[in-house]
């Protein structure tokens, strides 16, 4: 089984966390994310000679600092980019498993997948800084998705998303509780994610993490993850 290419980790990136709008036009797809972070906001370039100025004028009239996300295809367009003043933000990597390596059946009361999501889920992320610009993008979501939450100690301790396109389980959101953390929990909700999309058919289950969040890396690959892509940012700095 062949590992999924940038492109395809890229498009289930994107189907399973999608902006309100897109607007395709002279070589950029253009995102209007509305407050949902950069992932489903920033302009994507589409061709190799797509003119900067086309995205920065489009992103600039709807009041938006121009933002573009870039892979490891877009080198001529990340030197340009950064040739102009643009700093690097979030240099970030997709990890992908096949779901059959990673399924485990969580242990009994400790798991539950449940769309829409609960009172406790919505707090949880809320307290990770996931409001409600992002959980409405989670109901944009292709489908199948689902919210997940994670119980130990008889309570309520984590939460995650996850949603399949084109074979791919993209996992999203995954907030454990401050109070929580170190029992094991990231583990729980991997695998127990991973159960869930093989029951659903999911070949591969994907995450994308910043390159500097060295604890879920360690989960991510002490689980078998591998990096199969990679993705930053370029914002424009902010004008005097």
């Amino acid at each position: 089984m062949t590992t999924p290419g940038a492109t395809r980790l890229m498009d289930a990136l994107e189907a399973t966390w999608p902006p309100r709008a897109t607007d395709t036009r002279d070589g950029w797809r253009l995102r209007d994310g509305a407050g949902g972070g950069k992932r489903v906001s920033a302009a994507v370039a589409l061709s190799d000679g797509a003119d900067i100025a086309v995205a920065e004028d489009a992103m600039r009239a709807r009041g938006a600092r121009p933002l573009f996300q870039l892979t490891q295809d877009h080198v001529a367009l990340d030197a340009a980019l950064a040739g102009k003043g643009y700093r690097m933000l979030d240099p970030s990597l997709i990890y992908v498993a096949p779901c059959a390596d990673l399924a485990r059946k969580p242990p009994r009361v400790s798991l539950f997948d449940i769309w829409p999501p609960l009172a406790i889920m919505v707090d949880l992320w809320a307290e990770g800084g996931i409001g409600p610009d992002r959980l409405a993008v989670m109901n944009r979501a292709c489908t199948p998705h689902t919210g997940f939450v994670a119980r130990i100690d008889d309570r309520a301790a984590g939460v995650a998303f996850a949603a399949i396109h084109d074979g791919i389980a993209m996992v999203h959101a995954i907030e454990v509780g401050a109070h929580m953390r170190r029992k094991g929990l990231g583990s729980i909700v991997l695998r127990g994610v991973g159960h869930w999309a093989h029951a659903q058919g999911a070949e591969w289950l994907a995450l994308a993490v910043t390159e500097t969040n060295s604890g879920a890396r360690a989960l991510y690959e002490g689980s078998g993850m591998r990096v199969a892509a990679r993705y930053h940012y370029r914002e424009e700095e902010e004008r005097a």
